[in-house]
């Protein structure tokens, strides 16, 4: 029987072309699964036969328990170097070797721009009145960027993408993160925020860049988005969970808190019955960060890239260590 192999959530049903598979051939036996499966049982029962399984980002978690339950799996693959929904030790622990893929590096960071403008000039708006034929021509009054403060909290490699583009649109921009020191922000162009609450009590735009660990997770609550300036846009294309959702839908509804751009929430796909479903001023999008043709050619290459490599027995890309004597093979 040939080593059957596992995609998740190929959404849009580009996996086969984003990549030459053909290297794989009489080697593997791909399935491919367009719709996410957020039951875990049913989602188990669908992958109990796979030895391989290769996952988009962190839309499907693979905690401790849910591993357990996969009893021919060898080889997990996640798009991106970075996946906090994998219980890496507990693979490691199995005998499941995980690798990941590279991505393309702006491509999340533009996105981000691309919300706050949608924003500030009400463009999904505007674009619905003129493809239904409004009888107004013009709805909106939109809003500049040039001398706001644009606030960068986490400026690695995307925050600094991000703190170009408002230097590039005549902003005012401050970084901080736990790391960041005044000379690394003058080395960047930057102003300094020395803690995160003085970044949220300058800014008229606060982005977010920062991973989501024990730290990070709900980092900004009621109390941080009561120190924001009234009428302050929030931005949010890393992680959902940095952000209290609660606090956040009652900010928007008490009109504190003046839109927010979002591309990542705690629940994905979002629940249609969502509170962030109903407001106006909330520009979002399904998780597209990542999503761009660039991005999918250097994951599925790779994928196919980590599959062989595995398949010789030299594996790359390695995010876990797995004990030589537990792998599974």
């Amino acid at each position: 029987m040939p080593l059957r192999c596992a995609i998740l959530d190929d959404y849009q049903k580009v996996a086969f072309s984003m990549a030459d598979w053909s290297e794989l051939d009489g080697k593997i036996e791909i399935d491919r699964f367009h719709d996410h499966i957020g039951d875990a049982d049913e989602l188990a029962a669908k992958l109990a036969d796979y030895d391989m399984v290769l996952a988009m980002r962190e839309r499907t978690p693979f905690p401790a328990a849910f591993l357990g339950r996969l009893p021919k799996l060898k080889l997990l693959l996640t798009t991106g170097m970075v996946n906090a929904s994998i219980d890496m030790e507990a693979a490691a622990r199995l005998g499941i070797t995980v690798a990941g893929t590279r991505g393309s590096a702006g491509a999340a960071a533009e996105l981000t721009w691309g919300l706050l403008l949608a924003l500030v000039r009400h463009i999904p708006a505007e674009n619905a009145n003129f493809h239904q034929g409004g009888s107004q021509w013009q709805l909106t009054v939109g809003r500049d960027l040039k001398g706001r403060t644009l606030g960068v909290a986490g400026i690695g490699r995307l925050g600094q993408l991000v703190a170009g583009y408002g230097r590039a649109f005549g902003m005012n921009v401050l970084g901080w993160s736990r790391s960041n020191t005044p000379e690394r922000s003058a080395e960047l162009g930057i102003g300094f925020a020395a803690s995160l609450d003085a970044l949220l009590e300058a800014s008229d735009i606060v982005s977010l860049h920062l991973p989501l660990n024990a730290e990070t997770r709900a980092i900004i609550g009621k109390r941080e988005l009561d120190l924001m300036k009234p009428g302050a846009i929030l931005l949010n294309t890393s992680r959902g969970p940095l952000v209290d959702e609660n606090a956040m839908v009652a900010a928007l509804e008490s009109g504190g808190l003046g839109g927010a751009g979002l591309d990542v929430f705690d629940t994905e796909p979002l629940p249609l019955d969502h509170a962030l479903r109903r407001f106006g001023n909330v520009i979002a999008t399904p998780h597209l960060g990542y999503v761009t043709e660039e991005s999918y050619r250097i994951y599925f290459s790779e994928a196919v890239e980590d599959i062989s490599a595995w398949l010789a027995g030299n594996p790359v890309r390695v995010l876990n260590q797995p004990d030589p004597a537990l792998l599974r093979r």
